[in-house]
């Protein structure tokens, strides 16, 4: 267990404090950063997948979680809009009006249903699934990622960010995904691509969320 930002507003109530759950090296990491991008006083609580405690707070047994006094909310995506909704003020979340939820809801289901997908199925048949059940997915997740590549190519065509110019919630999703694409060495064939994933991942936020529990000890 991690306690981070702690200063004196929390110490004496006036700022709540948010718990982000989940293990080091998952998706939490995503979660950390958003709330390090925010500024926002957080425990990390350590806390494995399909795990009794990780039922306790999601039916699916998975993590990551956020918890904010009574509220929990499940999965990656939906945490990092609802912390961007919530601090609006901080400028993460959607562009304005209906038109702006529909590109942050495209973009944030792009990252997770296509641009990941890939990723988390390689992922899976090497380390999660049952060991009679694994397969080879390797060549055909490098196919289907090495697609997705030239989707967020074009995506990101005349953008410093992915929803213009500024750093938005979705940047998170997406360059987590990227920093997952890097340490599987998973080949990103678009000079666009590796541009944004580098000017993301060293945002001093990110740093910060792995040494905070993003990142495996």
């Amino acid at each position: 267990m991690i306690w981070q930002a702690t200063d004196n507003r929390v110490q004496k109530g006036i700022l709540r404090m948010y718990k982000a759950v989940g293990s080091r090296g998952s998706r939490v990491s995503r979660v950390l950063w958003m709330l390090e991008e925010l500024g926002q006083p957080y425990e990390f609580v350590e806390v494995a997948l399909r795990s009794p405690e990780a039922y306790a707070l999601n039916p699916s047994g998975k993590v990551p979680v956020l918890i904010d006094d009574d509220l929990v909310v499940t999965d990656s995506a939906a945490i990092c809009v609802y912390l961007g909704d919530k601090h609006a003020d901080k400028g993460m979340g959607a562009n304005p009006g209906v038109t702006g939820r529909a590109e942050m809801d495209s973009w944030m289901h792009f990252a997770q249903s296509e641009l990941e997908a890939p990723l988390w199925n390689k992922l899976r048949h090497r380390f999660l699934l049952p060991k009679d059940v694994r397969v080879d997915v390797g060549p055909a997740a490098a196919h289907d990622f090495a697609c997705e590549i030239e989707a967020l190519d074009r995506r990101l065509t005349g953008r410093e960010f992915a929803l213009g110019d500024r750093f938005s919630a979705v940047d998170v999703l997406l360059g987590d995904i990227g920093g997952w694409a890097r340490g599987g060495k998973f080949k990103i064939a678009s000079d666009t691509v590796n541009a944004y994933f580098d000017r993301v991942l060293s945002r001093p936020a990110r740093a910060r969320a792995d040494a905070n529990g993003g990142s495996f000890r």
